[in-house]
């Protein structure tokens, strides 16, 4: 099965949002509130508003609808103190039907795409705190807005995508309006230019926490002026001059943590950094190369008190050195730290920072995905990163969350996870610790951990963990979630961990399954990471015999051909034609596979899809049709849809294709095939060359398949003839003669023997076949009909011992007869399925003159009638109809045949009489 990982995406298109609009409150009340004979509005008021607060925005708005006495509490300005819109359409009208809520708001998270209109509307002049996502569109303009509305900000945090619009005329305009201004992060602003940073230091005297990440260039002259600065983090960075920041910023009285991660820095920068400057006590040089091809990792060492974080120190054990008692003897310094009953004020703010930026530093790490990192990650990163996972402060969970998804993925394409890294993790206990925040009732938190959990359970090991802790359930409950980006990361951590058959029954007894159709039926097509999800997982549990049925009677199948008539998306459409190829893969066993070709449209969709441009959706729907074709009725209704000639282009086109499109379009004729008007439609419309030119594949599976549709096909006079014409003799005689699967030997066996035995006249005149272009062509077929039955014959004699026929012929024991037929059965062949035409014409064979045909036919009847075949009883019939009891007698006791046709013969009739008995 196929599966995929994420790392985190921008996915701020309004068509992929679901609007904020809490019209629900405004809607008409309940009379009562009862539930299982509970009066719920009894409840103190306490209580109620512990319980709204552990609720998410949309959710508080759902319960406060319900009565009065619940409306009244959810309109309380405490709990409508954070917002958290980032998967959400957050635009004007949403913003005004929010604002009767907001006059309390202090902290607002938003994608900042299009939204500063919708950020002023909200009327929220309280505003403390903003955080937007992928801010490469909001310009200086919009910025300047939100900055002259919401005068009492104390903090802005806008990144980690850069805020490529935003200038130094925005940065001026924040510090002249948000005096109040003590955290200013935006990453990816090109230039920083001294008249914005001298405005900071004038303006904003309570400025604390500085970063200006990623930019091309920043006045490092002016950021010397900004004195009131405890951390400074320019990560990032290329335009600064090192001996001038040494100078300038030495000089700042309060300069207490500095971040230099993934610039130019070097050594002598480094070492006056932590010589001169009085106050430092943090030093960040992550991913710095110049500083760590110039130092010898032995002469850097921690002072007590101060930290430098590099690649070539112990980080738990500087961050240890930071207390004055005996924290360096714990595994998790952090975690030692938030245990401190007493705490020092100041030595918090530090830490608060290292956590803040080391967060930044591994996730930045993880994106770049560079083999180099390897050691680093096993031997310190990812402790580092289950710790930040425990952290209090929610961004930090987030992003250490985000890293861990990153990290452990070396290929986003083929769905490879690197297992030491995603062990390591596992060893952390931080499976445990992912599970813990994907509980958590703040969405950001549980899509990040979600998604985080889905990466994971790529490696066999971690997916175990997962179902063991109760992960499998807290996934289907997370499905469920109306915040898409949840959904969605859900969604994908039930595709993963469906990949192995452990996991599938699990999934569907936690209500997976309905979970994930719902998905499909609730979220529109727009929505197509989510769908490709959701579609993916119920795929890999259509394989599940049990699990299709479970879906199809959640409404799955209506669902799947739905988004395969309307999605555009290719990675829906792929995953929506495997999910119904699995479906119907179950054959009599359950009605699916009927009931997806009474669904209207579904056969239709599915040839179209094999037009589609990508590859993958025209090989998923070519399976999804040769699995349908095993039911009569879908046969010829995918032959009414155009079918054939979807399929045969299909087959054309392949030749240069996957092996696995080629196998699925060679496999759809064959399905098809069965029908005599189908495989007459085939020949007609050029079916038979492309067929012939797969059956020289060197892939088993391909040749295999060709040679099953060209068996079926050659049972046709006018097809066998377009074989020959086509020169697919030779092709079928190499397969006979050289493949190593018995069952592409023996189909290519019968194909040839469908086309000599005696139907073609010796030499024939034979018309232009569809493709050869009007060229008339006049084989000897006698000559080539010979040729072929000798490798056929040779094909039957390879299973001929005879030690053991002659023993057999002696005593004619049913033991020794049931020890040649288990020796030389193809298991395979036991899914043949043959009409009453075809089991005729065998039958016919027996009396033939040819003891090559005699032989073959016996052989073939033996495998099609032993007991334990699919479909040994139909044969059974269809042998005792034709009166082939007669016919195998005397073809067992004729004096002239061969010893392995009447052996052959002898146990077609004991697996008669075993049928029989069976029926009886």
């Amino acid at each position: 099965m196929s599966r995929r990982v994420r790392q985190k995406c921008s996915n701020s298109e309004e068509k992929d949002q679901t609007n904020v609009s809490l019209e629900t409150l405004d809607s008409g009340c309940l009379n009562s509130a009862t539930a299982f004979g509970v009066d719920w509005t009894t409840l103190p008021d306490d209580t109620v508003i512990q319980l709204f607060s552990i609720l998410n925005y949309r959710d508080r708005a759902s319960l406060a609808s319900t009565c009065r006495v619940f409306r009244l509490l959810g309109f309380l300005p405490c709990l409508w103190e954070s917002l958290d819109l980032r998967s959400h359409k957050f635009d004007t009208a949403s913003a005004i039907s929010l604002s009767s809520r907001c006059k309390n708001l202090r902290r607002l998270k938003f994608h900042a795409a299009g939204c500063a209109d919708a950020i002023v509307s909200l009327q929220a002049r309280a505003l403390r705190e903003i955080s937007g996502d992928f801010c490469r569109d909001i310009s200086d303009a919009a910025l300047s807005v939100i900055a002259a509305r919401h005068e009492k900000l104390e903090s802005i945090h806008l990144g980690p995508d850069a805020c490529e619009r935003i200038s130094s005329d925005a940065i001026k305009a924040l510090a002249n309006c948000c005096p109040r201004l003590s955290r200013l992060w935006m990453s990816g602003v090109r230039e920083v230019n001294g008249d914005a940073i001298n405005a900071l230091a004038k303006h904003c005297s309570q400025l604390k926490d500085v970063g200006f990440m990623e930019s091309d260039k920043i006045d490092e002259a002016a950021l010397g002026n900004l004195s009131s600065v405890k951390f400074l983090s320019v990560a990032g960075t290329r335009n600064l001059k090192w001996g001038s920041v040494v100078q300038v910023w030495g000089r700042l009285p309060n300069l207490v943590g500095l971040d230099v991660s993934r610039t130019d820095v070097n050594l002598s920068a480094v070492t006056r950094f932590l010589s001169s400057f009085p106050n430092l006590k943090v030093l960040f040089t992550l991913n710095c190369p110049v500083f760590e091809g110039e130092v010898d990792g032995n002469t850097m060492t921690n002072q007590k008190g101060r930290i430098l974080f590099s690649f070539l120190c112990d980080m738990l054990k500087g961050v240890a050195s930071l207390f004055t008692d005996n924290s360096e003897n714990v595994n998790d310094v952090f975690q030692y730290w938030r245990r401190l009953k007493n705490r020092d004020k100041n030595l918090d703010e530090i830490v608060f920072w290292i956590e803040w930026v080391l967060s930044h530093s591994l996730l930045r790490i993880a994106e770049n995905n560079q083999k180099e990192f390897d050691d680093f990650w096993l031997m310190q990163g990812a402790a580092l990163l289950l710790s930040l996972l425990q952290s209090s402060q929610e961004e930090v969970q987030e992003r250490a969350a985000t890293a861990v998804a990153t990290f452990v993925v070396i290929d986003d394409e083929n769905a490879t996870v690197d297992c030491l890294r995603a062990e390591a993790i596992l060893r952390g206990d931080g499976i445990c610790l992912l599970l813990n925040l994907a509980r958590s009732c703040q969405e950001g938190l549980q899509s990040e951990a979600a998604k985080a959990i889905a990466n994971l359970s790529i490696d066999s090991k971690v997916a175990k963990a997962v179902a063991k802790n109760g992960g499998i359930n807290i996934l289907a409950d997370l499905a469920k979630s109306m915040n898409r980006l949840v959904a969605e990361e859900a969604a994908g951590g039930l595709w993963n961990l469906s990949v192995g058959d452990e996991h599938k029954c699990a999934i569907a007894e936690a209500g997976g399954i309905k979970a994930l159709v719902d998905l499909i039926l609730k979220w529109p097509s727009s929505t197509d990471g989510l769908l490709e999800r959701a579609t993916g997982a119920l795929a890999n549990l259509g394989a599940d015999e049990k699990c299709s049925m479970e879906v199809a009677a959640a409404g799955g199948v209506h669902a799947l051909v739905m988004l395969a008539q309307t999605c555009n998306s290719e990675g829906v459409q792929e995953q929506a034609a495997r999910a119904l190829a699995n479906l119907a893969a179950h054959g009599d066993s359950n009605s699916n596979n009927a009931a997806i070709g009474q669904e209207a449209g579904a056969l239709e969709a599915l040839v179209q899809l094999t037009y589609s441009q990508n590859e993958g959706v025209r090989q998923e729907a070519a399976g999804a049709l040769w699995n349908l074709s095993f039911d009569d009725k879908n046969r010829e209704a995918i032959s009414a849809a155009g079918g054939v000639e979807a399929l045969v282009a299909l087959a054309q086109s392949s030749l240069s294709a996957s092996q696995g499109l080629q196998e699925r379009a060679a496999g759809a004729l064959w399905g098809l095939s069965v029908s005599e008007t189908n495989s007459i439609a085939i020949g007609r419309q050029g079916g038979i060359a492309p067929l012939i030119a797969l059956a020289c594949s060197d892939i088993e599976d391909v040749h295999e398949t060709a040679a099953g549709a060209l068996w079926n096909l050659a049972f046709y006079r006018d097809n066998a003839l377009c074989i020959i014409q086509d020169d697919g003799v030779q092709p079928l005689i190499h397969l006979c003669s050289s493949s190593t699967s018995k069952m592409a030997r023996f189909m290519a066996a019968l194909a040839l023997v469908y086309m000599f035995d005696g139907r073609i006249d010796a030499a024939v005149p034979v018309g232009p076949s569809p493709s050869s272009q009007g060229c008339s062509k006049t084989p000897n077929v006698d000559g080539v009909g010979r040729m072929a039955l000798k490798h056929v014959d040779e094909f039957v004699i390879s299973f001929y011992d005879p030690q053991t026929f002659y023993v057999a012929a002696a005593s004619l024991a049913p033991t020794a007869l049931a020890q040649i037929a288990e020796a030389i059965r193809i298991p395979e062949a036991g899914h043949l399925r043959c009409s009453g035409a075809e089991i005729d014409r065998f039958v016919r064979m027996l009396r033939d003159p040819s003891s090559t045909l005699r032989s073959c036919s016996a052989f073939a009847l033996l495998q099609f009638t032993m007991p334990g075949g699919r479909h040994a009883m139909h044969h059974s019939g269809l042998l005792q109809n034709a009166g082939a009891p007669r016919v195998l007698r005397a073809a067992a006791a004729a004096a002239t045949a061969p010893i392995q046709a009447k052996i052959f013969a002898k146990i077609v009739l004991r697996n008669l009489e075993h049928h029989q008995e069976l029926s009886s």
